[in-house]
């Protein structure tokens, strides 16, 4: 993911996903280099920092699914941790069915979606 500050970019996203850092090359406030991966799988997002800013609409768009917590739950620590909401859908398609667009600190965007209890109704 192209950004300003790689370090900050990896260390909120690392929040947000429950990623860490690969252990043979901790990231560090300065680093223009920051992979964070997921230690369950091993797939790694690399953060790179690039001089130009972002000039429009986002090429990738992630979805998060909440795996802990109900997607409200999530919205509201994904607040705490920096993200601002952009749009809410929560009642798009039904109470409580849509989902919440926000914005990390760098403005790119990403969806919150219903957990799965929630969406199988199990919750």
């Amino acid at each position: 993911m192209d950004c300003v500050d790689a370090f900050a970019l990896s260390e909120f996203w690392k929040s947000v996903l429950g990623y860490v850092d690969v252990a043979a090359d901790p990231n560090e406030a300065g680093d223009e280099e920051c992979p964070i991966l997921d230690p369950s799988t091993g797939h790694t997002l690399l953060f790179i920092e690039v001089p130009e800013a972002n000039a429009g609409k986002n090429r990738i768009h992630l979805d998060i699914r909440p795996r802990h917590q109900s997607r409200d739950e999530e919205v509201q620590r994904l607040k705490g941790l920096g993200a601002r909401v952009l749009t809410d859908r929560r009642d798009e398609h039904g109470l409580g069915q849509g989902w919440v667009t926000m914005a990390d600190p760098e403005g790119n965007e990403f969806c919150v979606l219903r957990s799965e209890p929630e969406r199988t109704g199990t919750a």
